[in-house]
């Protein structure tokens, strides 16, 4: 293997026709093949839009933001990456043209550069080989994930470096697959392989010849497709891959491995590796596509348009249901369309209600009345971030009997503050972090693994069967500390603290069938094959009657 000889070996995703084909999954799953034969595998996301990270961009845009354990808000790429594959990312496994232009210009005014002419090539062109040579070391093959399509203009500086980075190495350190569309035409009931070949031909023209291309398509290429593709192409007809549509993601690992990929990109790169071991895949995909039960979740958020806004959200939903051979079905609700009319109509017929994360007052007092359903009625609720503050607020209005109480984030002159802005914290490092109201949005919030304490007599501990977990954070409110001793006398449970004990991370109500939130995201930490213990607690729940 590669890393005998301290070398990364690297495979290169690029895409092209048009965006969201699916090079994250992808690559996500070639990276699962590769580790199920024995391989250490780091996996990089490079986004070519100039925003520094995604953490300020509206989820309507850009989709949700995954959080990895060192607080590096990063593309929802990066949670296809440790869902698939049991490797944990850093800031190292994703950057934007933003980031890379903002260190160029910086290290210019710091005359680093001697008073040189700075140019796309080659510093621009340098600082990008140095952040992916960075995001794959320690690891045998480094999977890198060009974001966009090729021929964009965002995205060749990025394309150039990878072409740079080919020709400094042996051909035997690169592996080129590139994604593309062959669209069908229903009227006329035609594949067509056209723009396969534009990609291509576009891709070559940039210096790089893809070693094998997945096709994307509503149905599997037949035979003649794929010769035709390979003679106009200049790739072998073995090496032309059909992923076509199919009924869970979770089965991609599966269908590229029946084509061969890992042996294609294997044999390219020289390597030698075991057999791969593909059982826990074929368990997945069997919980998934045969349940023996179904149930209905109410998803009452403010991003329910774009359902990637909550991508990993659904995909730990999915994975409890897994784990339970259960099949969810989630029912979006716009928590701004719910009112006092109407809420038990809407949430009636439901098994369960779940409250997601999200910033701005829409659609709160909408989350309100569902938390106060489920409350009083005995369903199963469950509040992430958002929800758990939501929960806060109204357990404060109806059962402690604060008139009028809030976050101040929804109302700066509240008279029961109840949420308040967090104005210091310590990292997962013991490092102390500060903020206040005029703080920059960029990565200034409670970010990334901090360790929680529990309670050794809460349902929280049963999940998790350990006093102390870690998970990720992506907030600036928090729970406040004047109202503790008022909820805790209430009947309400704090059952997770932060380890020095002054902000409250988890809340359950104990006479309650379920009822738990958690300011945290625990979502972010679940996968396919494990679960996560309160998205699995929370499904079971919803099945025991």
């Amino acid at each position: 293997m590669s890393s005998i000889f301290g070398k990364v070996i690297w495979a290169v995703i690029t895409g092209g026709v048009v965006s969201s084909l699916g090079k994250g999954i992808a690559a996500a799953s070639i990276g699962a093949l590769l580790e199920s034969r024995g391989l250490s595998v780091s996996l990089i996301k490079v986004d070519p839009y100039i925003n520094v990270d995604p953490g300020t961009m509206s989820p309507f845009q850009h989709g949700e933001v995954f959080v990895t354990n060192d607080g590096t808000e990063t593309d929802l790429d990066l949670g296809h990456y440790e869902r698939f594959v049991r490797f944990e990312a850093s800031k190292k496994n994703n950057f934007t043209a933003g980031k890379v232009y903002e260190t160029v210009i910086r290290n210019e005014r710091k005359g680093n550069y001697l008073g040189g002419t700075v140019q796309v090539i080659p510093h621009i062109t340098n600082e990008i080989k140095k952040r992916i040579k960075e995001g794959g070391q320690g690891k045998d093959i480094a999977i890198v994930e060009i974001g966009g399509t090729v021929g964009d203009i965002e995205s060749q500086p990025f394309v150039e470096a990878i072409r740079q980075m080919a020709l400094e190495l042996p051909s035997t350190s690169w592996a080129f697959v590139h994604l593309t569309l062959v669209p069908f035409i229903k009227a006329s009931g035609e594949l067509k392989t056209k723009p396969t070949q534009h990609s291509v031909k576009e891709l070559r023209s940039l210096g790089i010849g893809p070693d094998c291309l997945i096709c994307r398509s509503e149905q599997e290429l037949p035979k003649d497709e794929k010769k035709k593709i390979a003679l106009f192409c200049s790739v072998a007809q073995d090496n032309v891959i059909s992923m076509h549509d199919v009924d869970t993601v979770y089965s991609i690992p599966l269908l590229l491995n029946k084509q061969k990929v890992d042996q294609i990109i294997l044999k390219k790169l020289n390597i030698k590796s075991k057999d791969p071991k593909l059982s826990d895949w074929r368990r997945v995909v069997n919980a998934s596509l045969n349940p023996q039960k179904e149930v209905n979740i109410a998803f009452v958020g403010k991003y329910t348009e774009l359902q990637d806004s909550y991508k990993s959200i659904n995909e730990a939903l999915e994975h409890a249901g897994i784990k339970h051979k259960t099949k969810v079905n989630i029912n979006f609700v716009l928590a701004e369309t719910l009112s006092p009319k109407n809420v038990k109509k809407v949430l009636s017929k439901t098994d369960a209600v779940l409250v997601p994360g999200g910033f701005g007052d829409r659609g709160i007092e909408g989350m309100i009345l569902a938390c106060k359903y489920a409350r009083e009625n005995q369903i199963p609720y469950l509040g992430i971030c958002l929800g758990m503050q939501v929960a806060m607020i109204e357990y404060a209005r109806n059962v402690l009997k604060l008139k009028g109480a809030n976050s101040t984030e929804f109302d700066s002159k509240t008279k029961h503050p109840i949420i308040a802005l967090i104005t210091e914290w310590n990292d997962i490092s013991g490092k102390k972090e500060q903020r206040d109201k005029n703080s920059d949005l960029g990565g200034t919030m409670r970010l990334g693994g901090q360790v929680c304490k529990l309670k050794k007599s809460s349902k929280a501990f049963k999940m998790y069967k350990k006093h102390e977990i870690v998970e990720r954070h992506r907030h600036r409110y928090e729970v406040n500390p004047k109202y503790v001793d008022q909820f805790s006398n209430s009947g309400l449970n704090l059952v997770g603290t932060s380890v020095d004990g002054k902000l409250i991370e988890m809340i359950e109500i104990s006479d309650h069938k379920w009822f738990l939130a958690c300011q945290f995201h625990p979502e972010f930490t679940s996968n396919p094959r494990d679960g996560h213990p309160i998205f699995n607690s929370y499904i079971k729940s919803t099945i025991d009657k």
